[in-house]
């Protein structure tokens, strides 16, 4: 503990007193021996002055008399009170009067203790250290404030900077399905892409094989967040359908044509690449595809991924597929192919996990059913009016516009005019 030892400089909280006492001598004595022990002393007259006082400095401990004119302590301290401080202090009042009564109305004015007048240099010591404490533990708790204070600006700061990266990555990461819908000819592809958050581990994409052919995918990558969009956009090069060389589901031809790799062949080269030359946690589900828009055969691989659905141009919904093993669990992991025959009117719709796993209130998924009878449905509807219609309806089962897992799809539709070899 702090000692308050005459001629030594004392190591306290407190070192700032305002004496108030409209008695000269009583000031003087107290002064000189708070001055011996080594604090800064300012002295008021009156509580008006000590008001006046205290505006310009923010004094820690205050001792000041009961009886004054004008202005009493107990006015005095409830004026005090009511100042604007950013620390706190400590109040003590001198007083002759010893009923109890009396000590209550000081301490509901705001005192902290009392003095008893002619003040004894012990007990005056003594009841400094006691307030010494308290003053010194609100110092504390404030400096702690602050610091927590600061801390939190600047992480404010930095939640802002990254809120202000994070925009700009979901922007980029919308921009790796620069074209939602694709017409050609014979069928029509619309793509569905929408993050749980900014940012999320789901791709859809169609690029192009030949006239004749173009291929499709679904992506989910395992997680959430920054890390599973890096790993979507590095996806995204591997299937891109604008640096066609860089798609390792296609093969260069030596006339400067390309053909297609069998998607299952494809796939576990994905898997290779990503055991051995990718160092990274995650792994993916992928629905691979490639369409003959001539014939109306759609050859798929499927890693992982939901099982797609073939809604014929009657209405009645299949599902179809193999199931298979994720992308980048298990070294030299082998992958099927199925083949769905489309005729005019039928479509093939591909989506994510987040889709059927879009749960409601209650906890219910929407599951294969729920994703069969939306397609039910929404039978007449087409293109992008059928996408925006879907999601309205997964909407209306997760009751929020915020679904927790990112949800996205492929909607592949053969017209009915389509002329089929």
């Amino acid at each position: 503990m702090a000692q308050l030892a005459p001629g030594a400089e004392p190591n306290l909280a407190i070192q700032t007193v305002l004496i108030v006492d409209d008695s000269r001598l009583q000031r003087r004595i107290v002064s000189a021996l708070l001055s011996k022990w080594g604090l800064d002393v300012y002295e008021a007259a009156s509580g008006a002055e000590a008001l006046d006082i205290c505006k310009r400095v923010d004094p820690d401990l205050i001792v000041s008399d009961w009886m004054m004119p004008e202005m009493n302590g107990l006015t005095f301290c409830q004026k005090f009170r009511d100042l604007p401080r950013d620390s706190y202090g400590y109040f003590i009042l001198l007083t002759s009067k010893g009923e109890k009564d009396d000590i209550a109305l000081g301490l509901d004015a705001g005192a902290d203790d009392f003095l008893t007048k002619p003040v004894n240099a012990a007990e005056l010591r003594a009841r400094i250290l006691a307030g010494d404490r308290i003053v010194g533990m609100q110092k504390e708790l404030s400096e702690k404030n602050r610091l927590v204070q600061s801390t939190l600006c600047e992480l404010q700061k930095l939640y802002d900077s990254l809120d202000s990266d994070l925009l700009e990555a979901k922007k980029l990461q919308q921009s790796l399905v620069s074209e939602r819908y694709r017409d050609f000819g014979n069928a029509r592809v619309s793509l569905l892409l929408q993050s749980s958050g900014h940012v999320g581990g789901d791709l859809v994409g169609v690029f192009p094989i030949d006239e004749n052919q173009v291929g499709l995918y679904s992506i989910d990558v395992s997680g959430h967040g920054i890390s599973s969009a890096l790993m979507t956009a590095r996806l995204a090069g591997y299937l891109s359908a604008t640096s066609l060389d860089q798609n390792v589901a296609l093969v260069l031809n030596k006339n400067g044509t390309y053909s297609a790799r069998p998607p299952a062949e494809t796939v576990a080269d994905l898997n290779r690449m990503f055991l051995n030359e990718i160092e990274t946690e995650h792994y993916f589900t992928l629905l691979l595809a490639h369409v003959d828009l001539g014939r109306g055969i759609v050859t798929m691989s499927q890693a992982g991924h939901p099982y797609p659905s073939v809604q014929r141009v009657n209405g009645r919904v299949e599902l179809v597929g193999t199931g298979g093993l994720p992308v980048g669990l298990i070294d030299g992991a082998t992958y099927e192919e199925f083949e769905v025959k489309l005729e005019p009117g039928d479509r093939l719709f591909i989506h994510s996990d987040g889709v059927d796993e879009c749960a409601s209130p209650d906890g219910t998924l929407l599951g294969h059913g729920g994703v069969k009878k939306g397609l039910i449905s929404l039978k007449d509807m087409h293109g992008m009016a059928f996408i925006e219609a879907f999601i309205w309806n997964l909407s209306n089962h997760a009751k929020k516009d915020e679904f927790e897992d990112d949800v996205s799809a492929v909607l592949l539709e053969f017209t009915e005019t389509a002329i089929l070899a």
